[in-house]
């Protein structure tokens, strides 16, 4: 039996390689919304920093943050077949499916978008909860273990920034992080996750034992 009945997956820097694309669009987009470029001096320190902190940081007023995201995921269907999956992603769902876990994937990401990215993974997932929310992560990991009726203590929930840990202490499930999204290694560590992953190897043994 797996340690874990339910992997419940973030997209951006969980499974894709989309921090490259997001650097690159963020000259176009601030342009767009006529805000300050980023200096690309400050995109590793930006690395440190929770998505609220990044957003303060850089001076995006909240109430233009749900139009810039609709005006991102546009860019991303845009530029969508110059970003793949990191190597090892498709596989390791794969392995997690074939071992009799069921697989959610929550985003703000459209999930036309993310299907399209996962290819031949997108029909293992046994949940898509997609797109911009007002009631946060938390509330879509609720509504995930709900609606395929598995209990906190058998999910667990994987992701790369620290706002996925916080969702996930919300959710009362358990929770690990990748090393290789959008967070640093560092600034994750002191958000103390359940595990830290490196590779997709390293994942498959702590959800499937």
């Amino acid at each position: 039996m797996p340690n874990y009945s339910l992997a419940i997956f973030d997209f951006d820097g969980t499974l894709a390689d989309s921090f490259p694309w997001f650097i690159a669009s963020l000259d176009q987009t601030a342009d767009h919304f006529h805000l300050n470029r980023v200096d690309p001096a400050e995109i590793e320190a930006l690395r440190e920093l929770s998505s609220r902190e990044a957003l303060n940081h850089l001076g995006v007023p909240m109430l233009k943050l749900p139009a810039i995201t609709l005006y991102m995921h546009k860019l991303f269907a845009e530029g969508m077949h110059d970003i793949r999956l990191f190597a090892g992603a498709s596989d390791m769902l794969f392995a997690l499916h074939d071992a009799g876990v069921k697989l959610a994937l929550v985003s703000s990401n459209a999930e036309a978008n993310v299907r399209h990215v996962l290819g031949d993974a997108a029909g293992l997932i046994d949940r898509y909860a997609c797109g911009s929310s007002l009631w946060g992560k938390a509330q879509k990991f609720g509504a995930v273990l709900r609606a395929l009726r598995q209990s906190p203590a058998n999910a667990i929930a994987i992701g790369d920034e620290i706002r996925d840990i916080d969702a996930a202490r919300q959710a009362g499930v358990a929770v690990g992080v990748t090393t290789f999204g959008y967070n640093s290694r560092k600034a994750l560590e002191r958000h103390a996750p359940d595990y830290l992953f490196g590779d997709y190897t390293a994942m498959t043994r702590a959800v499937v034992g």
